[in-house]
């Protein structure tokens, strides 16, 4: 059974940062590539980071390429996205995904393990 449990969220302030992480569980970590979304309230579920199975190739949304950093560290079945320079805009739940194959990813329909979210809220 695949388990993924996120934490790091939390309130933060225009230009601050925060870090999320996930840890997974329950099948072999580097066999799955691993992304995040988020959804805002009255908005559908967006990609917003993935990486590949090494973690050598990472894709990212174009609103946060430049802020957003995603990594993992396969000997502890973690990934993170560290976030900086946060605007208004990225406030959402946050949701780590991981997928079928090791290949990158932004679909949704490729991840078939999600997490239970983690709120973040960036205030003006």
């Amino acid at each position: 059974q695949v388990q993924l449990v996120e934490s790091g969220g939390g309130l933060v302030q225009a230009g601050g940062s925060l870090r999320l992480s996930c840890t997974a569980s329950g099948r072999t970590f580097s066999n799955h590539v691993m992304g995040w979304f988020r959804q805002a309230p009255g908005r559908e579920r967006e990609f917003v980071a993935s990486i590949s199975g090494s973690g050598s190739a990472a894709y990212y949304r174009d609103s946060v390429e430049t802020r957003f950093f995603i990594s993992r560290d396969n000997a502890r079945n973690t990934v993170a996205l560290q976030m900086n320079n946060l605007k208004v805009e990225d406030t959402a739940v946050y949701y780590c995904a991981q997928g079928r194959g090791i290949g990158l990813a932004s679909l949704e329909a490729r991840y078939d393990a999600w997490g239970q979210g983690t709120q973040v809220t960036v205030s003006s």
